[in-house]
């Protein structure tokens, strides 16, 4: 170690921390098309967002002139307890890998919840106290975002209801362990709790679950809950912009060392991660100046980037959320079961969307569950740290881009979002050591039936 100048963990200061959110919308040369009402096909206001949504974070969501929005010292005070989080130089991986690339990932799990969730999970939280509600509802696929949610929420004294993608729900049973801990009540969707769930279960008894199912289930428990808001973990504008913290702290960190990433990477479900490590770096290359190739990767068994159609669809199952420009497999489609949870998200950001739309993510893949398990195993036993399932789709997409750099000689900086850790996942590892995790592919056909449930929208 003693002749490397770098480190393997640059860390930042407290007073580094970034003191606001950046809002990629005021600097896009194309922003998305609004969110419509699902009975008008309007434009949404603010008036029709607020039996749903929180005041401040309805504002956030619409916002598109303000580049910065400023984060409240009582979030900064929290975000202090975990942040800022480590860039990480991965010289082992880089070693086993033979390549002349510099890997560096930004390790997002080093706080209870596992994950960079409890990013706008705490923000979500603040807003809903200072507004005087009761408590939150919402969804969770793979368990994070439910998890730092209940952390939040906790923290505030504020109830919180979350609905389980079922199949989620019983692959990680102690993720639920983890919220009641925090004090939240935990129930599998589809369920017979809400008018939606039974409606879904009727049709299908045998539902392993979708997030569109659950979101659903979450939206219609908040409407009809008094002192009750409904608050998500991924996908649209307000997440997307409490993330931005990611990439931000990034961005100094390489500035402290003199370099500057060639390519980042960033798993692919919803869009949080993904957008949180990409965005402040997409504003350099938004504003002509030297940015990096930018590339999204998803499961195979969910690729909404790679196989769905840039569309109005509607967020949701039950069709009762607002509609969204965003790159989706249509809101009926039910991905194959697979042990990355938080990927399972029918459609994308859509500022993400139409960045990749326009061509400012560059590229995006798809990638198959055993290739994805048999990166994260090589990269936890060079690197110490057992990843996520869903980082470890960035994870495999790295090693592949460094593996190019071993064959042509490039000495590129890659740089990849560590979004969180695989403790919960031991099942899904366990199958894998086994031989007996199976690799599960949409057929054209499966994706005809959701694409064609997608709604006729012309705006």
């Amino acid at each position: 170690m003693a002749e490397n100048k770098i480190p393997y963990k640059i860390f930042l200061t407290e007073d580094e921390i970034p003191r606001a959110w950046y809002n990629v919308r005021a600097d896009m040369k194309t922003d998305h098309r609004p969110i419509l009402n699902p009975g008008t096909l309007q434009p949404m206001t603010e008036s029709d967002l607020e039996p749903v949504f929180c005041k401040e974070l309805i504002k956030q969501e619409l916002n598109d002139k303000d580049r910065f929005i400023e984060i409240p010292e009582g979030i900064r005070d929290f975000y202090k307890m975990y942040r800022p989080s480590p860039l990480v130089r991965a010289y082992c991986l880089e070693e086993a890998l033979k390549t002349p690339a510099k890997i560096y990932y930004k390790y997002e799990g080093g706080n209870t919840s596992g994950s960079h969730k409890l990013n706008s999970a705490i923000a979500q939280a603040y807003y809903a106290k200072k507004q005087g509600l009761k408590g939150v509802t919402t969804e969770t696929g793979a368990g994070q975002w439910g998890t730092a949610l209940s952390m939040a929420c906790g923290y505030f004294g504020l109830d919180v209801k979350v609905f389980m993608v079922k199949i989620s729900a019983q692959q990680k049973p102690y993720r639920k362990g983890v919220m009641e801990t925090f004090g939240a009540s935990v129930t599998p969707s589809p369920s017979d709790t809400t008018e939606i769930g039974r409606k879904m279960l009727e049709q299908n008894p045998d539902s392993s679950g979708t997030l569109g199912c659950a979101i659903s289930e979450a939206v219609e428990t908040a409407v009809k809950s008094e002192g009750y808001r409904y608050v998500l973990g991924s996908v649209l504008n307000q997440v997307i912009l409490h993330q931005t913290v990611i990439g931000q702290e990034a961005k100094i960190a390489f500035e402290k060392i003199g370099d500057y990433p060639d390519v980042i990477i960033g798993c692919a479900g919803g869009g949080s991660n993904l957008g949180g490590l990409m965005l402040p770096f997409m504003a350099d290359k938004l504003a002509g100046k030297q940015a990096p190739y930018f590339i999204a990767v998803e499961p195979a068994n969910c690729p909404s980037m790679t196989r769905g159609k840039f569309a109005y669809d509607f967020c949701d199952t039950g069709m009762v959320t607002p509609l969204a420009k965003m790159y989706t497999l249509g809101a009926t489609f039910s991905p194959p079961s697979n042990h990355a949870g938080g990927l399972r998200y029918h459609g994308m950001s859509p500022i993400l969307s139409q960045l990749y739309h326009d061509g400012y993510i560059d590229e995006a893949r798809a990638v198959m569950q055993s290739e994805v398990f048999k990166a994260a195993t090589l990269f936890a036993r060079h690197e110490g740290t057992l990843p996520a399932p869903e980082s470890a789709h960035a994870i495999k997409a790295a090693i592949d881009e460094a593996v190019k750099c071993r064959e042509t000689g490039e000495e590129k900086t890659i740089l990849f979002g560590l979004s969180g850790t695989g403790y919960f996942d031991l099942g899904a590892y366990m199958l894998y050591n086994e031989g007996k995790l199976v690799d599960l592919v949409p057929t054209d056909d499966d994706l005809a039936r959701g694409l064609s449930a997608i709604p006729e929208v012309n705006l």
